[in-house]
């Protein structure tokens, strides 16, 4: 029986005994969730030739990176942030943050700028491991959940917050709770802090920026959609929707070769748990659960490579997540792609198709 059955059973269980009157950790409120088309996804086979890279005590390398010389970044779950000179070997331990490196994505000068989701947004020198704050506000307000994020040619970072209510170990409670709190965020050298360019994201995740640099496409986890927002050119501020009702969570997104953006679905969508989206009393039940017994991320690996149309051009599913399960993120680099992993303990590779 899968953990998501376990939690709506117990939840059912508290309110009998009177656990009901227990105040619950979250402010739950009604979603309006659209019955999913799941007929309208036909997903290919996964990756003939992924590579799982392990990684030796230690888990989660949530995004992945790499440099022109070919070295692989990479942050865990315990604030480590990896370097591999090379896969065949052993990596070596950058530095430390003392938080939780999520985002990763070059800055000026060759800097590694890093979304922590404790810490703020970071810039790491990848060769000595040195790393200073760039900025812990935003919109005049202490980030909690820093994210993911994006540089445009100019060093000008677009990066979320994905909840002003919850920090990243209680991630689960934003999504149970449903209340769009999660915000982008601009920030430039010589700035305290960053400016809000929009607020109300409904679990504010991936980021990618169109080449041309005209808009920025965000990933609202919570609302299983990708979100548009036009920064530059005749449709600066106008916002949208590019591509509604995917199979599954979304998580980091970046931009490819050939016009594609990849998408990681970190985990699929349950017929179950999208009914609960009406029910607010019943979802504050579950907040009131032990963690393992809340609904989590399935052992599935999935990507996407959508257009900026939100057209599908690539469907990739691994049902069993041999090589790499609970995929956050997808990175172009060199003809591969690289996959990054909430929890797993490696990161993975394979060739772009």
């Amino acid at each position: 029986m899968q953990r998501w059955v376990y939690g709506i059973l117990g939840a059912s269980v508290l309110s009998c005994s009177g656990a009901l009157l227990w105040p619950a950790p979250v402010e739950s409120v009604a979603v309006d969730v659209a019955p999913h088309e799941a007929s309208r996804w036909s997903p290919a086979p996964w990756f003939t030739d992924a590579r799982r890279v392990p990684i030796s005590g230690g888990h989660g390398p949530e995004d992945v990176e790499v440099d022109d010389a070919g070295r692989v970044f990479a942050g865990l779950h315990d604030g480590r942030i990896l370097r591999w000179d090379d896969i065949e070997a052993e990596p070596v331990v950058l530095t430390n943050t003392g938080g939780r490196p999520l985002g990763l994505h070059w800055g000026p000068n060759g800097e590694l700028w890093v979304a922590d989701a404790l810490a703020g947004l970071l810039g790491v020198d990848p060769d000595s491991g040195e790393w200073r704050v760039l900025t812990t506000r935003c919109g005049g307000r202490p980030l909690v959940f820093t994210d993911d994020l994006e540089v445009t040619r100019d060093g000008t970072a677009f990066f979320t917050d994905a909840s002003q209510r919850y920090d990243q170990p209680h991630w689960r409670l934003d999504l149970i709770e449903g209340q769009a709190t999660g915000r982008l965020c601009r920030w430039r050298e010589g700035w305290e802090e960053a400016a809000q360019v929009h607020g109300g994201l409904a679990f504010a995740n991936g980021v990618a920026l169109d080449p041309f640099e005209r808009f920025v496409l965000v990933a609202e986890t919570a609302r299983h959609r990708i979100f548009r927002l036009w920064i530059a050119g005749p449709r600066k501020g106008e916002e949208e929707i590019v591509i509604d009702d995917l199979p599954g969570y979304p998580d980091g997104i970046s931009t490819g070769t050939d016009g594609v953006f990849w998408v990681a679905l970190a985990s699929p969508r349950k017929p179950e748990l999208d009914a609960l989206g009406p029910l607010p009393w019943v979802r504050d039940q579950i907040a009131k659960l032990p963690s393992w017994m809340q609904p989590g991320p399935a052992r599935t690996a999935r990507v996407l490579g959508i257009d900026a149309e939100g057209n599908v051009l690539h469907d990739h599913l691994d049902p069993t997540g041999q090589s790499i399960h609970v995929v956050t993120s997808v990175q172009e680099r060199g003809g591969f792609l690289w996959f990054g992993s909430l929890v797993d303990e490696a990161l993975a590779r394979a060739r772009r198709p």
